[in-house]
């Protein structure tokens, strides 16, 4: 049988296991979130930035998968992707996201929910060619999300983009390639703590402040 974490079958009192510190209530849910990212890039052992990217339908039927963050500042968070992807294209008809950074290594999870928009041109560009060569053919070649009747066909159209650029440094990025940035409505810190008595705090916008409440476990 499985068995809760931090018990044992000769303990009992609360007393016998250290808890973390409780999250701070006066942070800047920003500030907060670098410095759990800065910690989980210590910690984890692979892709601590990392996160599930939550999107639906305009009625309301949700997908998730995961996706990187590539920036963060106090504009919100950015990742990028086809957009003639699947979440491309319900980004398009409903820009209302949730994302989820779970680092296991640090027992802790943050959520965050808001809207979408998409980043600027120079914003795209700049981290387009800060990808590998490879990547960047890569996202030439796909139709991302489209139904592949056969790998090989992918793997020739690869092979077509390398042939183009083969004498060229520059490889432009496509237009229908780019970045959205989660402007956040509302964060939920969690924090793991013994015997499933969590610690959980909430930073909900509030015109040009955050509403701040620590939740029961």
């Amino acid at each position: 049988m499985l068995k809760e974490q931090g018990m044992t079958e000769s303990t009992s009192s609360l007393s016998l296991a250290p808890s973390p510190t409780l999250i701070d209530l006066k942070a800047n849910p920003f500030t907060l979130f670098s410095a759990w990212m800065q910690e989980a890039e210590k910690t984890e052992p692979s892709d601590p930035n990392a996160m599930v990217l939550a999107t639906s339908t305009p009625d309301g039927r949700p997908s998730a998968r995961i996706v990187l963050l590539k920036g963060m500042d106090h504009r919100g968070f950015v990742f990028y992707t086809n957009q003639d992807s699947r979440k491309g294209n319900e980004l398009t008809e409903n820009p209302h996201v949730a994302l989820l950074f779970h680092w296991k290594s640090l027992r802790r999870q943050i959520r965050v929910e808001g809207t979408t928009t998409q980043v600027s041109p120079e914003e795209a560009d700049a981290y387009f060619a800060s990808r590998s060569r490879i990547s960047r053919m890569g996202a030439i070649a796909s139709d991302q999300s489209r139904p592949l009747a056969d790998r090989a066909i992918f793997e020739q159209r690869l092979k077509d983009v390398e042939a183009r650029y083969e004498d060229q440094d520059f490889i432009p990025r496509p237009a229908n390639w780019s970045g959205y940035r989660v402007d956040p409505a509302c964060f939920e810190f969690w924090q793991d703590r013994p015997y499933r008595l969590h610690d959980r705090a909430t930073w909900i916008r509030n015109g040009n402040h955050w509403d701040v409440t620590r939740l029961y476990p």
